[in-house]
């Protein structure tokens, strides 16, 4: 191996480093002797060391293609193409006018398994992972104003330990919100508030699991949290397949042992479709003829654009459904309020269970909501939120049809992601092209059931290559520049 200082084209044999805005800099490189393709990969892998070691800071111009060959005595073509590759890999950027620069990136972790890419192991410059909505424009003054109200107004029992079911006024208010929202059937004495979604599904896992229904079928993509709070209350989950109409609720026939269903109707997670009629009307039927029970989470429910909100499934038959809603999306997941409306005939077995322990959620918080549904600033809110994260679908839209038209996206009817379909093949490596890049994504195979058979649609259901895009996520001064670097990351 020969040590070789390449040195851009000024003075001979003079040494000389430019910075982020100069001409060049000095590259202390490691490369065999003679050429072929041995020196090729070589180059490649002494740059790609220098900028992960950081000696080649972020910004920093590179030589020239015909400058570094010269200086290091190889093929300028050798060189052009170690260029390309590592413009291909995001670890350089080459624009016109501008040569090559090393890219301006966050430096990434260890390799990770194949199932989830490597993410950046610093703060991600823009995250958009699904999961949160753009926290930052939580209401704070409207929630301060109602949590004044609420305060003043509290009755002394409020600041006791309180009951399993929740606050009286939250559950009222919220009978009469989801009643005109959403669809559904019912009375406040029926309303469960719990903290937060991951809580109200393992209460209700508790109460399947005490009355020996111990397999619930899952959609074949989701979230592996939900699947885990399952198993952890001892429930077996077993796969129902998803494609461009929803989870494939006949199939619930097929599985003898099953008497719970976990669905996202309205706005299937991760990939946006809602279900169908005719398979909404199948699953309460097979509910009812079984004896069986549907928890559904109505996770972004308010949040449709293009028409009006489906429609809860609870209305179509409230005896055999659990409706389960949460404020986290709507406002934020930091409130740790959610709701349950559930069965009559389940209500005291589930406030027997939520009775054994801490699950209550905070009295004060609950007065607020309850206030700020009552004062019709929640529907305000929404409305507004709804108007922004629609404008930020329909610039990701526009975005893709001029700069990736061969992407196809889909599930934006509503919600706060959107899936954008990849070429065969690419998901692994866009995804970690984008942590180079400071991205945090998600591919679509991140939300597969493991065990899931691949069924014979394509689509959704036939598990294509994808990414799942958190649109809702950003801040809104952050949501032009994400966009940009989706793009840049994109095939």
């Amino acid at each position: 191996m020969a040590d070789s200082w390449a040195t851009p084209r000024g003075e001979p044999g003079q040494r000389r480093t430019g910075g982020p805005a100069g001409p060049g800099a000095d590259l202390h490189l490691d490369l065999p002797r003679g050429g072929g393709t041995g020196v090729r990969a070589a180059l490649i892998r002494a740059l790609r060391d220098a900028v992960r070691t950081g000696r080649l800071a972020p910004g920093t111009r590179l030589p020239s293609s015909r400058s570094l060959a010269a200086d290091l005595g190889i093929a300028r073509n050798t060189v052009a193409d170690a260029y390309g590759e590592l413009v291909a890999e995001g670890w350089l950027t080459a624009r016109q006018g501008s040569g090559t620069r090393v890219a301006r990136r966050v430096v990434p972790p260890e390799p990770a398994p194949p199932r989830t890419p490597p993410l950046a192991a610093s703060r991600p410059a823009y995250d958009l992972r699904p999961g949160s909505p753009d926290v930052s424009a939580f209401p704070r003054s409207a929630w301060l104003s109602a949590a004044r109200r609420a305060l003043t107004a509290a009755p002394n029992d409020a600041f006791d330990y309180g009951r399993p079911a929740g606050r009286p006024e939250l559950r009222r208010v919220l009978a009469d919100y989801l009643a005109r929202a959403r669809g559904v059937r019912a009375a406040p004495e029926r309303i469960v508030i719990c903290a937060g979604f991951v809580q109200g599904l393992a209460l209700l896992s508790r109460v399947r699991a005490k009355a020996g229904h111990r397999e619930v079928a899952v959609e074949s993509y989701g979230l592996d949290i939900h699947w885990n709070v399952l198993r952890g209350a001892g429930l077996r989950t077993v796969p129902l397949p998803v494609d461009r109409q929803g989870a494939r609720t006949a199939e619930l026939d097929r599985l003898p042992g099953t008497r719970t269903v976990l669905l996202t109707p309205a706005h299937q997670f991760p990939t946006g479709v809602p279900l169908v009629p005719d398979r909404r009307a199948a699953v309460v039927d097979w509910a009812s003829r079984v004896g069986g029970l549907v928890l559904e989470d109505d996770y972004d429910g308010e949040f449709r654009y293009d028409r009006q909100p489906v429609g809860a499934l609870q209305g179509l038959d409230p005896e055999h459904v659990v409706y389960l809603g949460t404020a986290s999306k709507s406002l934020a997941p930091a409130l740790r309020l959610a709701w349950m409306v559930v069965p009559d005939h389940l209500m005291d077995d589930l406030l027997a269970v939520k009775g054994t322990g801490e699950w209550q959620s905070g009295a004060l918080d609950q007065l607020t909501l309850a206030e700020f549904i009552d004062s019709g600033a929640y529907d305000r809110h929404v409305r507004g939120m709804r108007m922004r994260y629609r404008r930020r679908r329909d610039q990701l839209v526009a975005a893709l049809a001029e700069r990736a038209p061969e992407v196809r996206i889909t599930g934006i009817a509503a919600g706060l992601h959107a899936v954008l379909e990849l070429p065969p093949g690419t998901e692994w490596s866009v995804v970690r092209g984008a942590a180079w890049q400071g991205l945090a994504l998600e591919g679509l195979a991140r939300y597969r059931y493991r065990e899931a058979e691949r069924p014979d649609e394509p689509g959704p259901g036939g598990q294509p290559d994808a990414l799942v895009f958190a649109y809702g996520a950003p801040p809104e001064h952050a949501f032009t520049g994400a966009l940009e670097a989706l793009c840049r990351v994109l095939p």
